[in-house]
């Protein structure tokens, strides 16, 4: 179940960072991409130390 709740956190949330940073430029969709990211993995894995 970790792993599920993290693949979709990160998901969500590098699109996201993509999504702002592409009204932006290109590089700067990609650093929020990559901020987005591992904002959703240490979300998933807060979430999962919450209900475990």
């Amino acid at each position: 179940m970790k792993t599920i709740i993290i693949i979709i956190l990160t998901s969500v949330c590098g699109w996201v960072g993509w999504w702002l940073g592409y009204q932006v430029g290109i590089f700067t969709a990609l650093v929020l991409s990559m901020l987005g990211t591992g904002l959703g993995v240490y979300a998933g894995r807060k979430i999962n130390q919450m209900y475990s």
